[in-house]
């Protein structure tokens, strides 16, 4: 069997880490293509001597003297993050697995579709930001993207042998985070260190935040429209403390079907590297013989409004959907350096939106264009 060319954008992060557990596990199904970071050049540069890759991509010029001697002669290095963009298109390539954070990977994966790539993707803001866009761009070869967030996985696995016209409710689940059963009492008083404690979940610091405001579950609700052409209206969160089903698919039979695990992305990932294949995986399983309870609550939009202006801003359309992104991006670092607080990130994004024109079409340029304006709002607030 082939080996697939996997390129990972974000190799250093949570999911790309992940991935190269992954091919540690399976030399014989995968070989990494290229690896890049932004910052972390120590990480990076322990990958490239242990996989040998073709490209290395580090995104600051003022680590590459460090860097750059110790590399595998087999190892270009590229420098800058115009250069993620050559890594996203590379002829070689069989997959691209995007795990890029925030707005830096819509770019990527834009051009990989435009390349013909197939997309594993992780970094949920290309669909937040440009979802019309990136559907136009697929076309009818929606297998071209593939989710590697486990609730649009989930999904994805449910719908196997299904059809989306028969797709009667579509019930994304929400851990809750830390602070499922704080009051807004409480709230006032959360610290950094509070909010990047997740029950379930070990991930990077800004997707941490994201859960903790719920602002994850409200950018997940409109990857989901966007992935599955679902209607709004048919989406519906809840929070499932447990993290063990990932999502519910409801059929216009009265039928559902849920995919159930133990929190773990690898499963995911390994899906998205596959997808429609299945491997093995050494990765926990369920054990049916021991009891374990599976409890399900409504969302208080009350205590989570970021997942209320969420919704609201897809409904919204036009770049509503962008500045949302782009102003809870920055909301969240200001928070990570306690410039605000954690009830001060809704705020700030509502004020974002509230202020900033979202009626002009959406194009890449009024995209970019908008995602500034709001990120320069953002520190003013």
């Amino acid at each position: 069997m082939k080996q697939k060319n996997i390129v990972i954008l974000g190799s250093t992060g949570s999911i790309g880490e992940q991935a190269l557990d992954i091919v540690r596990a399976h030399p014989d199904r995968f070989r990494v293509l290229a690896i890049s970071c932004n910052s972390s050049w120590e990480k990076l540069l322990r990958q490239a001597q242990e996989f040998v890759p073709e490209y290395a991509l580090i995104g600051s010029e003022k680590y590459v003297d460090r860097f750059k001697d110790e590399l595998p002669d087999e190892t270009e290095l590229l420098v800058g993050s115009d250069a993620l963009l050559q890594l996203a298109t590379l002829n070689d390539a069989d997959v691209i697995l995007n795990s890029l954070v925030g707005y830096s990977g819509f770019d990527p994966t834009v051009e990989a579709i435009k390349a013909g790539k197939k997309v594993a993707l992780a970094n949920k803001e290309s669909l937040v930001v440009g979802g019309a866009l990136i559907n136009e761009l697929l076309g009818d070869n929606r297998e071209q993207l593939i989710p590697v967030d486990s609730e649009h996985s989930a999904m994805l696995q449910c719908l196997v042998g299904e059809s989306v016209d028969q797709i009667e409710q579509l019930i994304i689940t929400a851990s809750g985070g830390p602070f499922r059963s704080w009051t807004k009492e409480q709230m006032k008083e959360i610290t950094v260190e509070d909010a990047l404690d997740h029950p379930n979940w070990s991930m990077g610091a800004k997707i941490t935040i994201d859960s903790a405001t719920m602002m994850n579950k409200g950018l997940e609700i409109i990857e989901a429209h966007w992935l599955f052409d679902i209607p709004l209206e048919k989406i519906e969160p809840v929070v499932h403390p447990q993290s063990i089903i990932h999502s519910v698919i409801t059929f216009t039979d009265g039928s559902s079907k849920a995919q159930l695990g133990p929190p773990t992305m690898k499963v995911p990932i390994l899906y998205a590297l596959t997808y429609p294949d299945r491997i093995t995986l050494d990765a926990p399983r369920l054990d049916w013989q021991s009891a374990f309870d599976l409890n399900f609550e409504p969302v208080d939009y009350d205590r989570f409004p970021c997942l209320r202006l969420a919704i609201e801003a897809i409904k919204e359309g036009g770049l509503a959907p962008a500045i949302l992104n782009a102003a809870n991006e920055v909301a969240v670092a200001r928070f990570l350096k306690e410039e605000i607080t954690y009830i001060e990130i809704p705020k700030v994004i509502e004020s974002c939106l509230e202020q900033l024109n979202n009626s002009e079409s959406v194009t890449l340029e009024s995209l970019k264009n908008i995602d500034q304006r709001a990120r320069k709002l953002a520190l003013t607030i």
